[in-house]
């Protein structure tokens, strides 16, 4: 099995247990405690509210027109994708609807908490993957496409047209435990697309930035760059630091800079998706904290300071 074939196989497995969650999510905790949902599937759970319709059925339905519109505007392989992902997450609305006669957790506060996580890890399987379920990522994909706007942005104008109109039929209150669902789901989604091993950024100036970058790959045991700047003001040539360490190792960098130079201007913040030797990567040098080529450089750049 080639490497394009297990990309495409492990993506319709994974949407396949991304949609599995979201129905079971739905029909769980939305459904019992009268919750609604947004895209496509909001409009099916608003239409089973009203009519009875099931929700499966309904999602199919109004995918037809979209379907037209993603094979006349999108690639051969956006349009199976999305097909795949709609059919899947249809059959679930249906297949776990027996979940919905149970109901358990009755407080719609914890209802709301409790699926808005569930359905987010159900999205974010789908998503890291590359798949869809159809519906307004479609439009969302489109728009993008010709005009610059992001599917995100697409989707929460549609989902706030379809929470209007669902003001008309229950009222504000279950709205706003929906506003609450889509904010958890959302933040659920982001954090397990994103992941849990974050990584810190880390930016220092110094007067001393050769001795603070010999102490981090001696003690730290962490790489370092050089990045070559100039003062706006002063116009003095300066070397700036650039790190990506550790979560645990923040503490000790910070620790041997405010050391060494108490007037360092450091700049620490957030990164993910961190890829690379010393991160996704084995080390392909020596594995003690200070390598042999680390030794070599600052030797030089020490030696070249001393002849100037």
């Amino acid at each position: 099995m080639n490497k394009y074939t297990k990309t495409i196989l492990y993506r319709y497995v994974m949407t396949a247990l991304g949609c599995s969650i979201m129905g079971i999510a739905l029909n769980t905790f939305y459904m019992p405690n009268k919750l609604l949902s947004g895209g496509i599937g909001g409009v099916a759970v608003l239409s089973y509210y009203i009519s009875g319709m099931p929700m499966g059925l309904t999602s199919i339905i109004c995918n037809i027109p979209l379907f037209f519109i993603a094979y006349k505007y999108m690639d051969r392989e956006y349009t199976l994708n999305a097909l795949f992902g709609m059919l899947f997450f249809a059959f679930s609305l249906d297949f776990f609807h027996f979940l919905s006669a149970y109901r358990p957790v009755h407080d719609t506060m914890l209802a709301c908490i409790a699926g808005g996580v569930l359905y987010g890890i159900g999205a974010a399987c789908m998503y890291r993957s590359g798949g869809s379920s159809g519906g307004t990522d479609i439009i969302g994909a489109i728009i993008q496409k010709n005009y610059s706007i992001t599917v995100s942005n697409t989707n929460f104008m549609f989902n706030i047209l379809l929470l209007t109109i669902s003001t008309f039929f229950f009222g504000i209150e279950p709205v706003l435990y929906t506003l609450l669902t889509f904010f958890v789901m959302t933040k659920t989604c982001n954090t397990f697309i994103v992941g849990f091993d974050f990584k810190k950024n880390i930016i220092i100036i110094s007067d001393r930035a050769d001795d603070i970058a010999e102490e981090i790959i001696k003690v730290v045991g962490r790489g370092v760059t050089y990045l070559h700047g100039e003062g706006a003001f002063t116009h003095q040539n300066r070397e700036i630091l650039f790190v990506v360490a550790k979560l645990t190792q923040t503490a000790k960098i910070r620790s041997l800079c405010r050391e060494i130079d108490p007037n360092a201007f450091m700049i620490i913040h957030d990164v993910n998706d961190v890829f690379g030797r010393g991160f996704t990567l084995k080390p392909s040098g020596p594995q003690n904290p200070r390598p042999e080529y680390a030794k070599k450089y600052i030797a030089e750049k020490n030696s070249h300071k001393g002849q100037a």
